[in-house]
């Protein structure tokens, strides 16, 4: 009898469970009467529940419990409508959802998942370290999204860099040692480099892979308030933001071919870990190879990026991420100018060299291994305050041969020195940073505060041999003892040196504590004010030939910061300005003791004011920014004769200035469905107005062109005949450069030039064609700071990718 009950009661309990339980719910999503929603992902918020709508706007959900959900619907990452929807015992298909009837400012999105001015990336949470929108902040910053960069077909980053207004390459040393292996930039006049990933310190003696980057912020101006001293530039500072993991399983796989023996292979593989989605993953890695235009060149990179987050409640998530990055390459041949007696060319064309020329050897190469690893808790104290926890940690290393090319001789600039270094370095840094932002009421007045600490160490250890003149060969003529090099003889004629191994070591500390408040005025007038004050601290350099330390000291810096913004239209038209401040450590001095001469020196510091206007019209169609900028930089070092007595020296004295100051607009707009526009000019003008008699009152070797122009126009062809169909066309006009000024020399210059860079794409649900052809018309272009180094001809690239 109690067999029969218990199996009465087991029936029972498992019809009831049926009955609570739907064999298929279907539905339906439209844009309106005749046109579905194609190709939505649809998940029903707070469970494992996931679909997908076909071309005609269905979907369907199997095993769905009775009860209340929320239906949540996105197109290319972009939330179009969430629905509350009533699962009932019985019923099987739910009403039609339209999504212009819930949704009225649906202008992300198309019956096609086809987002209106796709390059637009404005909002950040890092550029102000606090959540505030880019027509509140009262700074002009330019955002590079992952539209573009596919668009594009990126294989690096110096491609897509470009399309910042007034951003060129200037110089690249992938794998060099000391420090300094790296691509730097021009931005407003100065020298800037990749150094940041999601807000904290990180870099590469090679090149930032691609494959990683969901999205590339360059913030405009001396930004030493929030971010220090060590990272920044003067001009501006580059912060990568990486891809994050996603709630639904998902990826892509890409393989590129092209130009000079270009393979890349590239996989992006996305989902949760566990049932309830709060354990998410996601995992991108690239492998390239490629040759150099020039006769002995190359560079092979494997690239892998696993992230993880684990959201344990609606207050608490922790995130642990890696970048690894393993790169072998030959070092790109850079001509070094004279730098002691008059130029006789003065532009690349008069010095009669055969730029497809490496002067080296493709066996003799650098390997340069990077790894950023970063780990991040947000927890939320309260409905109006959070705290972010970040630390971080970046090891990278150098170990190969590096050629250096000098132009020697007396009467001609034809004979070119080779040079060869063995170079063998490890770098790393740490970083510990923690931010506190809040709202509060002061009366009537909101503000948003927000409160950081953060330490950085870095440390390098060289162990290099010497600089040793390898031979020199006639730059003009390359008959004989042109291809006399190889990694065995280079290294034989530095076995043979007499000079001491480079051998050193290096560490410092940073201590900064900031603050910045956005106090809102007016729902239109806003204010913001911040002050970092930033200690650096180091030992010196120990030199472990001779075990002695040299150039330890403390140095404390200052760092104000002040803006306003006046929106004349809310949220359309904005006027902002804005004061910044950035600095930069000096290292001592060695006067001798002279009286009046001290060894220690202060920081350099950078003042810049700006003023612009910022646009939003037609519902994020017309995006359109304009700013004037002027930077002084104060407390530079000069060295000057004095005489004491009968005795003749030279001291270094901190009295040298120079200003920087310019114009920059920048346009993204989408005038009509299908065409995107992004375009961009500046002007710079810099010189030095107080420095060394042979310098003073002209421009900067490191300040780049003055004029530089920018455009990139793209159009998806919105009928369904040639639905899917895109076409991009780029121009980038870029203005005389002067590379060297300088009394003792004259002047060399780069000529002006014009890129013109074109893709096609055919684009379908589960895959993507494409093909990109830079510098259609193979002009011939240099890039440098002192140095002269010509850059890519023209080239292509075809990309297949395949989502699932």
């Amino acid at each position: 009898m109690k067999l029969v009950l218990s199996i009465v009661l087991c029936s029972l309990l498992f019809l009831n469970v049926s009955a609570q339980k739907q064999d298929r719910i279907q539905g339906k999503i439209m844009m309106s009467e005749d046109k579905p929603v194609k190709d939505a992902l649809l998940r029903l918020l707070n469970t494992a529940y996931q679909a997908r709508t076909n071309a005609a706007g269905e979907f369907y959900f199997d095993n769905l419990p009775v009860g209340n959900y929320v239906l949540q619907a996105s197109i290319n990452d972009v939330e179009i409508i969430r629905e509350n929807i009533d699962i009932k015992a019985g019923e099987f298909t739910l009403p039609a959802i339209y999504v212009i009837k819930k949704m009225n400012n649906l202008d992300g999105v198309t019956v096609y998942g086809y987002r209106r001015n796709k390059f637009l990336e404005r909002d950040s949470t890092t550029v102000a370290k606090m959540p505030l929108s880019y027509m509140e902040n009262p700074q002009a910053y330019t955002s590079i999204n992952q539209s573009l960069m596919k668009e594009q077909i990126t294989t690096d980053l110096s491609e897509v860099i470009r399309n910042v207004p007034g951003m060129i390459k200037m110089q690249g040393s992938p794998g060099r040692g000391s420090g300094d292996g790296s691509f730097y930039y021009n931005l407003r006049g100065f020298p800037t480099k990749v150094s940041m990933v999601d807000g904290v310190p990180a870099t590469t003696n090679g090149e930032i892979d691609p494959a990683d980057v969901e999205r590339i912020e360059v913030i405009k101006g001396p930004s030493g308030t929030l971010y220090g001293g060590t990272v920044t530039s003067f001009g501006g500072i580059v912060n990568i933001v990486t891809k994050k993991p996603r709630d639904y399983f998902g990826g892509e796989v890409s393989y590129t071919m092209g130009s000079f023996n270009l393979n890349r292979l590239t996989a992006d593989v996305h989902g949760p870990v566990t049932s309830d989605r709060k354990t998410l993953f996601r995992l991108n890695a690239a492998y390239q190879y490629q040759n150099g235009f020039r006769d002995a060149e190359f560079r092979k990179s494997f690239f892998a990026a696993p992230s993880f987050s684990y959201q344990v409640n609606d207050r608490l998530m922790f995130s642990l991420g890696a970048q690894i990055y393993n790169y072998e390459g030959t070092n790109t041949p850079i001509i070094f100018l004279s730098r002691t007696r008059p130029f006789f060319a003065k532009t690349p064309k008069e010095l009669g060299f055969d730029w497809n020329r490496s002067y080296s050897n493709n066996d003799m190469t650098l390997k340069a291994p990077a790894t950023n690893v970063k780990g991040e808790v947000n927890y939320r104290i309260s409905d109006n305050w959070t705290s972010q926890t970040s630390i971080s940690r970046n090891f990278r290393k150098t170990e190969g041969l590096y050629q250096y090319q000098f132009i020697r001789g007396n009467t001609s600039d034809a004979l070119l020195e080779r040079n060869v270094q063995f170079n063998n370095s490890e770098a790393s840094s740490t970083s510990i940073q923690q931010n506190f932002n809040g709202t509060f009421q002061i009366g009537r007045i909101k503000n948003k505060l927000l409160i950081g600490l953060d330490y950085f160490n870095q440390s390098l250890r060289n162990n290099h041999s010497p600089i040793v003149k390898f031979d020199t060969i006639n730059g003009q003529n390359l008959e004989s003892d042109y291809g006399f090099i190889s990694r065995e003889l280079a290294t034989a004629r530095i076995q043979q040196s007499k000079g001491n191994m480079v051998r050193t070591y290096s560490s410092s500390n940073v201590y900064g504590a900031y603050v910045s408040d956005v106090v809102y005025l007016t729902d239109r007038w806003t204010t913001m004010l911040s002050l970092r004050v930033d200690h650096f601290n180091t030992r010196g350099q120990l030199n472990l030939n001779t075990n002695v330390r040299s150039g330890d000291y403390e140095q404390t810096a200052v760092s104000p910061k002040f803006g306003m913004v006046y929106q004349v239209l809310k949220d359309r038209l904005s006027a902002y300005a804005n004061y910044m401040n950035g600095f930069s450590n000096v290292a001592p001095a060695d006067n001798k003791g002279l009286e009046g001469y001290p060894d220690i020196m202060k920081p350099q510091l950078a003042n810049q004011w700006e003023g612009g206007v910022k646009t939003n019209f037609w519902n994020n169609r017309f995006n359109f920014t304009a700013s004037y900028y002027d930077i002084t930089v104060n407390n530079m070092t000069r060295d000057i004769p004095v005489t004491q007595g009968e005795t003749n020296y030279n001291v270094t004295i901190q009295d040298g200035e120079q200003r920087s100051k310019g114009m920059e607009l920048e346009m993204i707009t989408n005038p009509v469905r299908g065409l995107n526009v992004m375009t961009g000019y500046t002007y710079n003008d810099s010189k030095f107005q107080k420095a060394d008699d042979k310098v003073n009152g002209r421009r900067p070797s490191s300040a780049g062109p003055a004029h530089v122009f920018n455009s990139w126009v793209s159009y998806v062809f919105q009928t369904k005949a040639l639905h899917g169909i895109g076409l991009g066309l780029g121009v980038n006009r870029v203005g005389e450069q002067i590379t060297v000024d300088h009394a003792d020399t004259g002047q060399f210059i780069f000529p002006a030039y014009t890129l013109v860079n074109a893709s096609v794409s055919f684009e379908r649900e589960k895959y993507r064609f494409g093909i990109r052809m830079n510098n259609l018309t193979n002009t011939e272009y240099f890039a440098g700071q002192g140095v002269v180094v010509a850059q890519m001809p023209r080239n292509f690239a075809a990309q297949l990718s395949l989502r699932f």
